[in-house]
């Protein structure tokens, strides 16, 4: 009996490669495995007449024995050279870096300044890289689990997905998404500023273990330790009450506790990105825990932290029709240290904006709530396909404006 994945396999090559329609193929697979001609090998070795058996259409028939032949000369003659050649390996930060190391290279600005202040800041931006921002401040609060090399990806995928869809709806792109045509199958998902996300479980990816905020943790236990065995004797009635009351507030709060229990025990994840898996005729499911996904094209937080630092220059403050002296050319380090500094400004107001609602909403309507956010402050562009790409001004005291008045 074949396996889920070569079924996907064989719906894939009937598809993609002989280009047969797919409810022709899905009608096909049981005939195919029932003739032992369930791969591009196996139908390479068979003839016309064997493949009329399956397809009647002579044209269809020829199509799907061509295209197998022509698929396994290809691997043949690509894996010819492989005998003797090393396969070059591309090298990530994962490769030499420890996760904790990782998640700090990759710390966004933070920039804190009194509201009056932040409320004079405006930007001059595209609506890509703003999504970005809001999407990974959101994750924040709705998927505190995740750590930042995670959130930043997931929001590279929620800009990536919005972003297709807008040169859908303009007419910039046609066709199926990857994800209508199945390439997510098998993949968990989740759901962020309103889009469907595909994602990879990065198993055994421990970012805690030798962080700053962890080796914090256990010297404040190490001293508590020192501290407890340093009491003295004629205090010890007081310190036993002390105790009492701790373990009494510990059961109290026996639920605050267990949180970050059921929040270590989530796997980080990254944002899947179908369209590359797509182009690379990759395959369609990576399977269960354990099995290997390195291969997997994924959305990286190192692109989408880069993203985020480049796109954020300084607007104009000037009013309208009035008349000011043309701004002095910048330097490249001086403009890229006043985007930083804007990114954190940026991230500041939105930090304000997601902390003011997050005792209110569930995480869910939060979620929901963030891209009708968005939308009030993006900046403006031209309609249609002229404006696609386009950069207006963002008011940060619009984003804060939106802050609950509770």
């Amino acid at each position: 009996m074949s396996t889920a994945a070569e079924i996907q396999s064989l719906l894939r090559f009937l598809t993609q490669d002989a280009k047969v329609p797919l409810p022709t193929a899905m009608g096909k697979v049981k005939e195919l495995q029932k003739a032992n001609l369930a791969s591009p090998t196996a139908i390479e070795k068979s003839d016309v007449p064997g493949m009329l058996a399956i397809f009647p259409d002579e044209k269809l028939a020829k199509q799907v024995l061509n295209a197998a032949k022509r698929i396994n000369k290809k691997r043949r003659s690509s894996d010819a050279p492989e005998v003797n050649a090393k396969r070059k390996r591309t090298v990530t930060a994962d490769d030499v870096m420890s996760p904790a190391a990782i998640e700090e290279s990759l710390e966004l600005p933070e920039v804190t300044i009194d509201d009056e202040e932040l409320a004079l800041t405006v930007l001059h931006t595209n609506r890509a890289p703003l999504v970005l921002a809001f999407a990974v401040t959101l994750l924040k609060y709705t998927m505190p689990e995740q750590p930042l090399s995670s959130r930043l990806s997931l929001a590279q995928a929620v800009v990536s997905v919005n972003s297709r869809s807008k040169a859908v709806s303009l007419g910039i792109e046609r066709g199926n998404s990857a994800e209508e045509e199945g390439w997510g199958q098998g993949q968990p998902k989740v759901r962020i500023m309103g889009r469907d996300i595909r994602v990879l479980k990065r198993w055994g990816y421990d970012w805690r273990e030798g962080s700053k905020a962890n080796q914090e943790a256990v010297a404040a236990s190490q001293n508590a330790v020192k501290s407890e065995a340093a009491v003295k004797q004629e205090d010890l009635v007081e310190s036993q009450n002390t105790i009492k009351c701790d373990q009494s507030q510990d059961l109290e709060a026996g639920t605050m506790q267990e949180e970050p229990e059921q929040i270590k025990s989530e796997p980080a994840l990254w944002g899947l990105d179908l369209e590359a898996l797509r182009s690379s005729n990759g395959p369609l499911s990576a399977g269960a825990q354990g099995r290997d996904t390195s291969n997997l094209p994924i959305y990286t937080a190192q692109s989408a932290r880069s993203y985020l630092l480049k796109s954020f220059a300084s607007g104009s403050t000037q009013a309208a029709g009035s008349e000011s002296s043309p701004p002095k050319k910048k330097s490249f380090a001086s403009a890229a240290a006043e985007k930083e500094r804007n990114l954190g400004l940026l991230l500041h107001s939105l930090d304000l904006l997601y902390n003011s609602w997050a005792h209110v909403l569930s995480k869910d309507e939060l979620d929901r709530r963030a891209w009708l956010w968005y939308v009030r402050v993006r900046p403006e562009v031209q309609n249609g396909v002229a404006g696609w790409g386009g950069r207006g001004q963002v008011k940060l005291s619009e984003i804060l404006g939106l802050r609950t008045q509770g």
